[in-house]
């Protein structure tokens, strides 16, 4: 192709991929010779490819604008694609901010969703999969259902793979090698507990889940933080819980409370542990944070609620939502995956930690 030809199609990418937007101005032309390093005639050409196809139009005196007529097209072109999105929950906790995101750049996109719910359960994963397969989605974004455990579901997700692209949101099955975007979960395990350490606390309380990387991970951090600063904790100082047996973690915790006093430091698997913790202890007669501190993780909005504001690590949900859309659109309209993401962690200082 011509040197016009080829700077018209890289602009028409660019404006598929939404870097120019809707009525937005794309560079003048003076920025895009020195961009491309070739002559105004050569910009000018390829300009009027894209004004000719309905991309672009020229408004004199004003600059030159990505087209309505261009976006409504690619609406009507995209209104029949469908993208499944698998969580495991719907309307609990931090997943409705989530959806939010998806949803709302999926209607950028023109796109539409198909959502599912396995409340992490592998039965109804694999109903929610033979669902996706039978309406025949373009994409799927999906949150792995206990993740750390052996999944039977393994290869409906190789079948679908070779089929549609497919991006996994807060944790990934590792057999798969897939394409992800997650928290760096080792990285907040080890934030959280280095935050207690420096408040002066040496003997922790690490309550995590089992059956989710995320919580594995994190305890993989909160060791990794306590070798560092040479904390020691025992066996007894890990409570661990999966879907099912969540609500036996007050008891436990309680229980080992009373075992060793001494215990001034508690780390969460998530801010909805830790605001259900903080209310038990205050019943059971702790002050938060004058006997006890406590760190929740996901910067939730149950970290707000109550006379005593969680201390928390940031979790970015309606934005993980917003680039699994962009995400997936963009592995099926350029035919290449996008780069992973991980997204880094933010400690959010509040009232249920104090310096001991």
């Amino acid at each position: 192709m011509a040197k016009y030809q080829d700077i018209a199609e890289e602009l028409k990418q660019k404006i598929l991929r939404n870097e120019y937007e809707r009525n937005t101005t794309i560079p003048s032309e003076f920025k895009l010779q020195e961009i491309y390093n070739v002559s105004r005639h050569t910009i000018r050409q390829a300009i009027a490819v894209l004004v000719n196809e309905g991309y672009l139009r020229k408004e004199k005196g004003s600059g030159t604008y990505v087209d309505d007529r261009y976006k409504t097209e690619k609406m009507m072109q995209n209104r029949n694609k469908t993208i499944g999105v698998i969580t495991t929950y719907l309307s609990d906790y931090i997943f409705p901010s989530i959806i939010r995101g998806i949803e709302n750049e999926l209607r950028k996109y023109g796109y539409s969703l198909l959502l599912a719910s396995t409340n992490n359960d592998h039965e109804l994963e694999k109903e929610c999969l033979e669902k996706m397969i039978d309406y025949g989605v373009d994409g799927l974004i999906v949150e792995p259902t206990k993740s750390s455990q052996y999944n039977p579901n393994l290869a409906l997700y190789v079948r679908l793979r070779e089929q549609i692209p497919m991006v996994m949101i807060n944790a990934v099955y590792e057999e798969l090698n897939a394409s992800y975007i997650c928290l760096d979960d080792v990285k907040v395990g080890f934030m959280a507990a280095e935050h207690l350490i420096r408040k002066g606390h040496q003997h922790l309380l690490f309550i995590t889940k089992i059956d989710d990387l995320q919580g594995k991970y994190r305890m993989k951090g909160f060791i990794s933080a306590c070798e560092r600063y040479n904390v020691h904790f025992l066996p007894e100082d890990v409570i661990t819980f999966t879907t099912e047996t969540r609500k036996t973690i007050i008891g436990k915790t309680l229980q080992r409370l009373k075992e060793k006093p001494e215990l001034s430091g508690i780390i969460c698997y998530n801010d909805q542990i830790a605001s259900l913790l903080v209310d038990e202890l205050t019943e059971n007669g702790y002050q938060i944070p004058e006997d006890l501190s406590i760190m929740g993780t996901d910067d939730s909005s149950l970290s707000q609620i109550g006379n005593k504001k969680l201390t928390t690590l940031t979790h970015p949900k309606e934005k993980l939502g917003s680039d699994a859309a962009d995400w997936i659109v963009k592995t099926i309209e350029e035919g290449n995956a996008q780069p992973n993401i991980l997204y880094e962690p933010v400690l959010v200082e509040r009232d249920s930690v104090k310096e001991k």
